[in-house]
């Protein structure tokens, strides 16, 4: 008679085919992992956002390893980059009333939502009574001062922050002006303060100093060249440091840009494009890794002009002409923020957000809750960097 079972050698087949190892690719007949070679892993880790990425160091001891070390988070960082996804992409905004403060909120919501909510977040050493000043943003680390002398790197992705060494004192009456940049081929951020004070019949006196991340300390550089900077912050594109600086003042009142080189520190200046006969307010910004100019014109409109091309005049190209809205006071378009290759363009206008769509000419507010007055609204870029030279 035949058996209703299994016979041994049956099951004998059966269990070593259970126990025999997947091959790569294969799913185990028990319904296990399939086993993947390591650079397909790190292919697929390279492509997600920072929160996942920070939940599944907790997966193993070799996945906490890998995407701590330097080489993934720099190629985690270019990943991300790569198709303009606005998920990566956060607003932080410098809030003075009803107390200091900073406050986030996604930029896919701001470009995409009629409406969307600022939440506030820890930030180093986070005080209300405290001034804080967001001063700029490279591969996610923002540059904060507090009070203008406490200073730190800082990425609000991983939490963690780093303080800078004390600076030397400054003469009394002097103000402070910071610029955050990176040096690519050191892999050093550094960051610039220029100490300004005005003296008795318009005398201006000027002092610089350098930070470096991989040397840990200040050293002094001289005095700012070229006149006197109009920007309370530097902006960082083409590996340089810029700002609209005045070369005259009074009736004879002109404006120049002049940058900083990250690599070697030296200062050279942008021609800016011929923008015609028309009076205008201008405002010096970065859009994407291009330095641009905006340019209030009478409250009519606003030109905006980006500079494709670093180093050639020819290239500054005026990308959008955005129409004024029909608001109650003397309000100016200050900032723009990003442009989607749609050509929809996000910019701050006085207290508001407007996206402003090229299709139709159109612009449009978008509602912000949980906000009261801002005072700057600063792009930047989320990832696994750290503010320690390290890595740790």
């Amino acid at each position: 008679m035949e058996s209703g079972g299994d016979s041994p050698d049956s099951s004998a087949h059966q269990h070593s085919k259970k126990n025999k190892a997947p091959l790569e690719g294969e799913t185990p007949v028990n319904g296990g992992i399939p086993f993947l070679p390591e650079e397909i892993i790190v292919e697929i880790l390279a492509r997600l956002p920072v929160k996942s990425l920070l939940k599944f160091r907790c997966v193993s001891k070799s996945w906490l390893t890998l995407i701590c070390t330097h080489q993934f988070i720099k190629s985690h960082l270019n990943s991300s980059r790569v198709g303009g996804n606005l998920s990566n992409y956060g607003i932080m905004l410098t809030i003075c009333v009803p107390a200091f403060d900073l406050k986030h909120c996604p930029l896919s919501s701001l470009m995409q939502e009629p409406s969307t909510d600022a939440c506030s977040i820890d930030y180093p050493k986070k005080y209300k009574q405290r001034a804080v000043w967001f001063v700029g943003s490279c591969n996610c680390l923002i540059f904060v001062a507090l009070h203008e002398k406490e200073l730190f790197f800082w990425n609000p992705s991983t939490r963690k922050s780093k303080k800078l060494p004390t600076n030397v004192d400054i003469k009394r009456g002097f103000y402070n002006i910071y610029g955050f940049g990176y040096n690519a081929c050191d892999d050093d951020y550094k960051v610039v303060g220029i100490f300004c004070v005005f003296g008795n019949e318009g005398a201006y006196e000027s002092m610089v100093k350098i930070y470096s991340s991989k040397t840990n300390s200040w050293k002094r550089m001289g005095d700012f060249k070229g006149g006197v900077p109009l920007d309370d912050s530097g902006k960082f594109a083409s590996r340089k440091l810029h700002w609209s600086i005045s070369s005259k003042l009074g009736l004879d009142f002109r404006w120049d840009i002049v940058s900083l080189d990250m690599e070697n520190e030296e200062y050279g200046t942008v021609d800016q494009p011929n923008y015609g006969e028309r009076e205008f307010d201008s405002t010096l910004g970065v859009l994407g890794e291009c330095i641009c100019v905006l340019c209030n014109c009478q409250c009519i409109n606003a030109d905006l002009w980006v500079l494709k091309e670093y180093g050639v005049k020819q290239s500054w190209t005026k990308v959008a002409t955005v129409p004024y809205m029909d608001i109650p006071g003397k309000l100016l378009y200050s900032k723009p923020l990003f442009m989607l290759q749609s050509g929809e363009l996000l910019l701050v206008f006085g207290m508001h957000f407007v996206v402003y769509n090229p299709r139709d000419n159109s612009v449009r507010i978008t509602e912000i809750s949980n906000l009261e007055k801002f005072l700057v609204a600063n792009i930047y870029f989320e990832s696994l960097v750290s503010p320690f030279a390290n890595g740790r």
